[in-house]
């Protein structure tokens, strides 16, 4: 039997969910079309994430299998629903696309507090996720300015996603913690 070193599926699935989301966060403040944004999702937030997550649960890590595949899935269903609405088939109104990020939202509820028990970075990232989600529901819903103020927010999401990625590879590439992640905010039984 070997003994093969597997890479760590969480670098692929951190890379995607952070330049996606990030890409996302430049077209709701205005400076980058949606083009770009379209492409990732189905790419690198959606298939590379989803690859990720799959990779996930062969390592035994539920809730980087549950993360990863779940927000993979988030990116191309988004894209589908841009494109649908683009190409007139099944139009959606702000308010059916708020309906999409409220589901969302209460999934992400559960697994920011799963991140609670992991380590800071981990709930730092989900933290501002969820709050980016509530910010962004808010603006689906007769608050548009509050898509402004959630892209802030799911920026230094996105940032966070890339600390812990970077994390992983250099603390494993140099041998020693360059980036630290923080001790877990909830103990474990």
């Amino acid at each position: 039997m070997h003994n093969t070193k597997l890479g760590n599926p969480a670098v692929v699935g951190l890379a995607g969910f952070g330049l996606t989301t990030l890409l996302l966060q430049f077209h709701n403040l205005g400076i980058c079309e949606l083009g770009p944004i379209v492409v990732m999702g189905f790419i690198f937030g959606g298939m590379a994430q989803l690859i990720a997550g799959l990779m996930e649960q062969k390592t035994g890590n539920n809730f980087g299998f549950a993360a990863f595949t779940s927000y993979g899935a988030f990116w191309i269903g988004l894209g589908i629903i841009w494109m649908l609405g683009h190409f007139n088939v099944f139009p959606s109104s702000t308010t059916d696309v708020g309906y999409y990020l409220v589901a969302w939202t209460l999934l992400t509820a559960i697994l920011w507090v799963g991140s609670l028990f992991i380590h800071s970075a981990m709930a730092i990232t989900f933290s501002s996720l969820l709050l980016g989600f509530v910010l962004l529901d808010l603006g689906h819903f007769g608050f548009p300015v509050m898509n402004k103020v959630a892209a802030y927010v799911l920026i230094f999401c996105a940032l966070s996603a890339w600390y812990m990625m970077a994390a992983i590879l250099l603390n494993e590439l140099s041998g020693r913690e360059l980036l630290k992640s923080g001790k877990a905010w909830i103990k474990k039984a």
